[in-house]
Protein backbone atom coordinates (compact mmCIF):
# COMPACT_ATOMS: atom_id res chain seq x y z
CA UNK A 1 0.00 0.00 0.00
CA UNK A 2 1.65 3.30 -1.03
CA UNK A 3 1.10 6.52 1.16
CA UNK A 4 0.65 9.80 -0.69
CA UNK A 5 3.10 12.21 -1.25
CA UNK A 6 1.22 15.22 0.58
CA UNK A 7 -1.73 14.55 2.62
CA UNK A 8 -1.73 18.35 4.66
CA UNK A 9 -2.47 16.13 7.79
CA UNK A 10 -0.33 16.39 10.95
CA UNK A 11 1.56 12.99 12.12
CA UNK A 12 -1.61 11.85 14.43
CA UNK A 13 -4.03 12.24 11.92
CA UNK A 14 -1.66 10.69 9.24
CA UNK A 15 -1.88 8.10 11.48
CA UNK A 16 -5.20 7.80 11.54
CA UNK A 17 -5.12 7.54 7.79
CA UNK A 18 -2.79 4.59 7.92
CA UNK A 19 -5.37 2.88 10.29
CA UNK A 20 -7.85 3.37 8.23
CA UNK A 21 -6.73 2.68 5.14
CA UNK A 22 -5.37 -0.77 6.70
CA UNK A 23 -8.57 -1.91 7.75
CA UNK A 24 -10.48 -1.08 4.53
CA UNK A 25 -7.87 -3.86 2.90
CA UNK A 26 -7.96 -6.28 5.60
CA UNK A 27 -12.21 -5.99 5.50
CA UNK A 28 -12.00 -6.34 1.78
CA UNK A 29 -14.29 -3.43 1.48
CA UNK A 30 -14.23 -0.34 -0.30
CA UNK A 31 -14.68 2.23 2.90
CA UNK A 32 -12.07 2.08 6.48
CA UNK A 33 -12.35 4.37 9.07
CA UNK A 34 -10.28 5.19 12.34
CA UNK A 35 -10.63 7.00 15.53
CA UNK A 36 -9.07 8.74 18.15
CA UNK A 37 -10.29 8.94 21.72
CA UNK A 38 -9.07 12.16 24.26
CA UNK A 39 -6.46 9.66 25.78
CA UNK A 40 -4.84 9.46 22.02
CA UNK A 41 -5.81 5.89 21.93
CA UNK A 42 -6.90 4.62 18.01
CA UNK A 43 -9.51 2.32 16.62
CA UNK A 44 -9.93 1.25 13.48
CA UNK A 45 -12.52 -0.74 11.57
CA UNK A 46 -13.84 -1.87 7.98
CA UNK A 47 -17.87 -1.71 7.40
CA UNK A 48 -19.93 -4.76 8.68
CA UNK A 49 -22.49 -5.94 5.96
CA UNK A 50 -24.75 -8.56 7.49
CA UNK A 51 -28.38 -9.55 6.74
CA UNK A 52 -28.98 -9.23 10.68
CA UNK A 53 -26.64 -6.31 11.03
CA UNK A 54 -25.01 -2.97 8.94
CA UNK A 55 -22.67 -0.68 10.38
CA UNK A 56 -20.64 2.05 8.27
CA UNK A 57 -16.84 1.54 8.47
CA UNK A 58 -16.75 5.33 11.07
CA UNK A 59 -19.49 3.04 12.46
CA UNK A 60 -18.00 -0.11 13.81
CA UNK A 61 -14.79 1.94 14.52
CA UNK A 62 -16.59 4.34 17.10
CA UNK A 63 -18.72 1.33 18.23
CA UNK A 64 -14.99 -0.60 18.99
CA UNK A 65 -13.92 2.31 20.79
CA UNK A 66 -17.21 2.86 22.59
CA UNK A 67 -17.30 -0.58 23.65
CA UNK A 68 -13.54 -0.60 25.01
CA UNK A 69 -14.05 2.46 27.47
CA UNK A 70 -13.45 5.52 25.54
CA UNK A 71 -15.23 8.34 26.32
CA UNK A 72 -14.64 11.23 23.44
CA UNK A 73 -13.30 11.54 20.48
CA UNK A 74 -10.39 14.07 19.14
CA UNK A 75 -10.83 13.15 15.25
CA UNK A 76 -12.01 10.61 13.22
CA UNK A 77 -10.79 9.62 9.84
CA UNK A 78 -13.24 7.79 6.58
CA UNK A 79 -11.32 6.74 3.49
CA UNK A 80 -13.44 5.54 0.93
CA UNK A 81 -16.92 6.62 2.58
CA UNK A 82 -19.51 9.08 1.60
CA UNK A 83 -19.99 12.86 3.66
CA UNK A 84 -23.32 11.76 4.48
CA UNK A 85 -21.61 8.64 6.47
CA UNK A 86 -23.89 7.54 9.44
CA UNK A 87 -21.23 7.25 12.13
CA UNK A 88 -20.51 11.24 11.49
CA UNK A 89 -23.75 11.14 13.65
CA UNK A 90 -22.80 8.94 16.32
CA UNK A 91 -18.54 10.61 16.68
CA UNK A 92 -20.87 14.40 16.99
CA UNK A 93 -23.31 12.72 19.74
CA UNK A 94 -20.27 11.42 21.79
CA UNK A 95 -17.56 14.97 20.82
CA UNK A 96 -19.49 17.70 18.86
CA UNK A 97 -15.92 19.46 18.85
CA UNK A 98 -14.19 16.48 16.58
CA UNK A 99 -12.90 16.79 13.92
CA UNK A 100 -13.29 14.81 10.59
CA UNK A 101 -11.41 13.85 8.19
CA UNK A 102 -12.75 12.34 4.55
CA UNK A 103 -10.15 10.92 2.32
CA UNK A 104 -10.42 8.75 -0.79
CA UNK A 105 -9.18 5.30 -1.35
CA UNK A 106 -5.81 6.96 -2.26
CA UNK A 107 -5.68 8.66 0.55
CA UNK A 108 -6.02 12.02 -0.74
CA UNK A 109 -8.20 14.32 1.38
CA UNK A 110 -11.05 15.72 0.25
CA UNK A 111 -12.80 17.49 3.23
CA UNK A 112 -12.08 18.19 6.82
CA UNK A 113 -15.23 18.46 9.04
CA UNK A 114 -14.46 21.13 11.89
CA UNK A 115 -16.92 21.07 14.84
CA UNK A 116 -20.42 21.61 14.16
CA UNK A 117 -22.02 25.00 14.87
CA UNK A 118 -23.61 25.41 18.76
CA UNK A 119 -26.92 23.36 19.50
CA UNK A 120 -30.08 25.92 19.13
CA UNK A 121 -31.40 24.97 22.29
CA UNK A 122 -35.11 25.80 22.48
CA UNK A 123 -35.53 26.63 18.64
CA UNK A 124 -38.58 25.69 17.43
CA UNK A 125 -38.94 24.11 13.92
CA UNK A 126 -41.95 23.56 12.69
CA UNK A 127 -43.81 20.11 12.27
CA UNK A 128 -42.99 19.16 8.67
CA UNK A 129 -39.69 21.37 8.40
CA UNK A 130 -36.90 19.34 7.13
CA UNK A 131 -33.60 21.50 7.28
CA UNK A 132 -31.70 19.16 5.15
CA UNK A 133 -33.80 20.29 2.15
CA UNK A 134 -35.70 23.57 3.22
CA UNK A 135 -33.54 27.08 2.56
CA UNK A 136 -35.03 28.92 4.97
CA UNK A 137 -32.76 29.85 8.08
CA UNK A 138 -34.54 29.16 11.68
Amino acid sequence: MTEPKSTGLDAEDSKLLVLARGAMARAGHGSGAAVRDGDGRTYAAGPVRLQTLSLTALQAAVAAALSSGAEGFEAALVVGGQLRDEGMAAVREVSPSARIVLADRTGAVYDIVEAVAPNLTGAHVPEGFDLDTESEVL
